[in-house]
């Protein structure tokens, strides 16, 4: 039997080869192709600003010209360093057409992070969105950008940088060979990974999303995952564009304006990571708001683990389920997500999407037995192009014959779902035992007075203990003890924390997601 095992493309009403077939050659195309069909509909909203799709048509031609005056070239690296924004959107796709690589930054990394990216990349432009960034525009007065000439569309203020040193990489016509994006992913350790997405990589994706989500033009979507993001660039970003929805912008996550968006702007579809959803719960019980959605047809969760008790507390408030996938940045991102019409009461993270294959390896190196647990192997028109100046990596991350190993531990149950148990790194053996993170985090996170909670492994003399972060409800008041309580009768001794701290607030990164290194430091 052949080990990979490929998700039933047509019983999910997508034929892959015709899909692929019919996906534009660049990214760039999404925005003329929009124009063409409705010219007049919105395509972005931004606060007060927005632009139907003949102006972001117009805006992308505009920006694009400029960056052609300033000398950026096909294979040229344009760093865009921003918050979710019109004009990092512009930028993006305006780099794009010129058959440059877009590098999307996020303006809140540090000095030192945003630096060490550049360096790596030796970008030829760094265009920062000063104006609806206040972040990028600090970054842009320490490399003395310029401003930028102001079009006829506006779009918001930009200014940019010029490396004349910078040398483009080669091009090619294929759109399955050709950088889009450049995405910088958030390491542990070392030196910054440069992620290399082609063109086809994230049309693939865009389209099967936004198929698989039935996103229409009635539809507007809220943005507020990081566009610098792959999940907020390929599925948020690119599949609403290419699905021809709106994009209600929002540069960083606060729940009172989710809260006022949905309430009131016609926000139909709202994406987010865990964290996210958690503290939109919380302020509405610390404020003792009230949850209008009226048009909210569906919400997801994706970027890191879900736990079953905040998927119960979301739907219940909600009224609707709380959909849930899978991916990272080198599969695009998406390798597996939950089907509408097949609602789950469970954490799984749903089925493989059509088009791509997955394996569940042993550290042998051989496939494990159906069912099992092993490292999530996937393959398909999602896998990255490598890491960029960066062979020896992509070499040990992509087999010779497409193979991308993710280093996730995973499942698979006899009805296709798709279980994620964590990461092989974060594995925790505990006197002989396997414990996964996520299994006891879901228990801290079952806690009524818990909003998230992050667990890690530490090393002691001839073994390892498991140690638990938690960040509580506003007001609450429960201490180590009273959490080490709950977790005594509802998990195995070996799997309980041998410490418990509690803290103001976990460390995040601007997607949400827990940085788990942070706190191995801490521990």
């Amino acid at each position: 039997m052949n080990p990979a095992q490929q998700s039933p493309a047509l019983a999910q009403g997508i034929d892959v080869t015709a899909l692929l077939a019919a996906l534009p050659s660049r990214i760039a195309d999404i925005v003329k192709l929009a124009a063409a069909r409705e010219p007049q509909r919105v395509a972005l909203i931004e606060e007060e600003r927005r632009l139907t799709r003949a102006q972001l048509a117009e805006a992308v031609d505009q920006v694009a010209a400029m960056l052609s005056e300033q000398g950026v070239r096909p294979g040229d690296r344009v760093m865009i360093v921003a918050e979710n924004s019109i004009v990092q959107i512009v930028l993006l796709f305006a780099a794009a057409k010129l058959d440059a690589w877009a590098l999307v930054s996020n303006a809140r990394l540090s000095a030192a992070e945003v630096d060490a990216i550049r360096a790596h990349a030796q970008p030829r432009m760094v265009a920062y969105a000063v104006d609806a960034s206040p972040d990028a525009r600090q970054h842009g007065q320490r490399h003395d950008a310029l401003p930028a000439r102001v079009g006829a569309i506006d779009i918001g203020a930009w200014s940019y940088a010029i490396d004349e040193d910078a040398q483009p990489e080669p091009t090619v016509a294929a759109s399955d060979s050709q950088c889009a994006a450049l995405i910088y992913t958030t390491g542990t350790t070392g030196a910054p990974k440069g992620v290399m997405l082609s063109h086809r990589n994230l049309l693939f994706i865009a389209a099967v999303s936004s198929t698989l989500r039935r996103v229409n033009t009635d539809d507007v979507v809220y943005a507020v995952l990081p566009i610098s993001h792959v999940y907020g660039l390929a599925s948020v970003c690119l599949g609403s564009l290419f699905a021809g929805a709106a994009l209600r912008l929002a540069p960083r996550f606060s729940p009172e304006a989710v809260r006022r968006a949905l309430a009131d702007e016609r926000v139909s579809i709202f994406q987010g990571v865990p964290a996210m959803h958690a503290k939109l719960l919380d302020h509405l019980q610390v404020e003792h708001l009230p949850w209008s959605a009226p048009h909210l047809r569906f919400a997801y969760s994706g970027g890191s683990p879900l736990d079953a008790a905040l998927k119960s507390r979301v739907e219940s408030v909600y009224g609707v389920t709380l959909h849930n996938g899978y991916g990272m940045t080198e599969s695009s991102p998406t390798v597996a997500q939950t089907m509408l019409d097949a609602p789950r009461t469970d954490c799984s993270v749903g089925q493989v999407i059509p088009g791509v294959e997955v394996r569940f390896v042993g550290m042998d190196g051989v496939d494990v037995a159906p069912g099992e647990v092993g490292e999530l192997w996937v393959r398909g028109p999602n896998v990255m192009l490598g890491y960029y100046r960066n062979p020896q990596q992509t070499h040990a991350t992509v087999t010779q014959d497409g193979w991308l190993k993710t280093g996730d531990l995973a499942r698979r149950d006899a009805d296709g779902a798709l279980h994620i148990a964590g990461r092989s790194k974060e594995l925790i053996i505990r006197s002989g035992f396997n414990v996964y993170p996520a299994e006891v985090e879901q228990v801290l996170n079952a806690h009524p007075e818990v909003v998230q909670s992050a667990v890690i492994g530490r090393a002691v003399e001839g073994n390892e203990e498991v140690v638990a972060f938690v960040e509580l409800t506003a007001g609450a008041h429960a201490t180590p003890a009273d959490l080490d309580a709950w977790c005594e009768t509802r998990l195995a001794p070996y799997k309980r924390p041998a410490e418990i701290n509690v803290l103001a607030a976990l460390p995040a990164a601007s997607t949400g997601k827990i940085l788990k290194h942070r706190l191995r430091d801490l521990a």
